[in-house]
C-alpha cells in the first residue's frame, strides 16, 4: 500500500510539474503572438492585399490558445491535488477542445508561408502601387506600406528596380519611363529626404539607387514569425500530449 501510495505521488509530481510547464509555455506564445500580430515590421497591408494574411489568423488563434493553456494548467494543478474527478474530466474535456485549435494554429502558419512567393507580392505592386484611382484604402496602404518598406530597407521593387521595368504597372501608366523610371524611394536619399543624385538615380548608376530587392525584408520577417508560431506551438502540443495522457490515466485511478 506504501509503494501503491509513493507511485500516486510521484505522479502527482510529474503532472504538477508538466502544468506548471504547459502554463510557462502558454505565457509565451501568447506574447509571441501579440508581438507578432502587433505588425512590427509593417508588412501586414501587404499581407492583407493578397488576400492570404492566414498566418496573422493563426497568431490569433495562438494568443486565446496561450492564454487557455495558462488557464488549464492551473485547474490541472488544483484537479491533481484534490484528486478531483469532476475537475480533471473538466481539464482533459477543455484540454483536448485547446489542443485541437493550436493544432490548427500551428498546420496554418506551417503551410501558408510557402504561398507568400515573389511572384505574388510582383502581382499586387504592380497594380496596387500608386494607383491612379484607388478602388478602395487598401491600396493607398499598399503605397504607403511600398514607400516605408523601400526607404526603411533601401530596397525598390520585389526582385530589383528592374521589376518597374520588365512589367506594366499602375505606376507606369501614370510616369514616363524617361522621367520615372522607377519611384523616387529606390533612389538613394539624403537626410533631408531627397535624391543625393537625381539624374544618376535615374540613369542607373550604381551608388545613386537601391539595385536590391525589398522581398526579403518582406518574407524574412514573416517566415521567421511564422515558423516561431508553427514549430513553438507543435513543442507545446507533444509536451501537452504526454501530460493529457499521465493525467488520463491518474483520473481513471481515482476513486469515486
Amino acid at each position: 500500500m506504501a509503494k501503491s501510495d509513493d507511485c500516486v505521488h510521484i505522479l502527482q509530481g510529474l503532472l504538477v510539474f508538466g502544468n506548471v510547464v504547459i502554463g510557462m509555455c502558454g505565457i509565451a506564445l501568447t506574447a509571441e503572438c501579440i508581438y507578432f500580430v502587433s505588425n512590427p515590421h509593417g508588412v501586414y497591408p501587404l499581407l492583407k492585399a493578397t488576400e492570404n494574411n492566414d498566418i496573422y489568423a493563426a497568431a490569433w488563434i495562438g494568443i486565446f490558445v496561450g492564454l487557455a493553456l495558462f488557464a488549464l494548467s492551473i485547474l490541472g494543478i488544483i484537479g491533481v491535488i484534490k484528486a478531483s474527478r469532476t475537475l480533471l474530466l473538466v481539464y482533459i474535456i477543455l484540454m483536448l477542445i485547446t489542443f485541437a485549435f493550436e493544432m490548427a494554429s500551428c498546420i496554418t502558419a506551417a503551410t501558408h508561408r510557402d504561398s507568400l512567393t515573389p511572384e505574388v507580392f510582383l502581382k499586387q505592386m504592380l497594380e496596387r502601387y500608386q494607383k491612379s484611382e484607388p478602388a478602395n484604402n487598401n491600396d493607398n496602404e499598399v503605397t504607403k506600406t511600398w514607400d516605408e518598406l523601400m526607404l526603411q530597407n533601401h530596397c525598390c521593387g520585389v526582385l530589383g528596380p528592374s521589376d518597374w521595368q520588365e512589367y506594366t504597372s499602375a505606376f507606369r501608366l501614370t510616369h514616363s519611363d524617361a522621367d520615372y523610371p522607377w519611384p523616387r524611394k529606390c533612389c538613394v536619399l539624403d537626410a533631408q529626404g531627397l535624391p543625393v543624385n537625381l539624374d544618376g538615380c535615374k540613369l542607373g548608376v550604381p551608388g545613386y539607387y537601391n539595385s536590391n530587392g525589398c522581398y526579403d525584408a518582406i518574407s524574412g520577417p514573416v517566415n521567421t514569425h511564422a515558423w516561431g508560431v508553427a514549430w513553438f506551438g507543435f513543442a507545446i502540443l507533444c509536451w501537452t500530449f504526454c501530460v493529457l495522457l499521465g493525467t488520463m490515466f491518474y483520473w481513471s485511478g481515482i476513486e469515486y
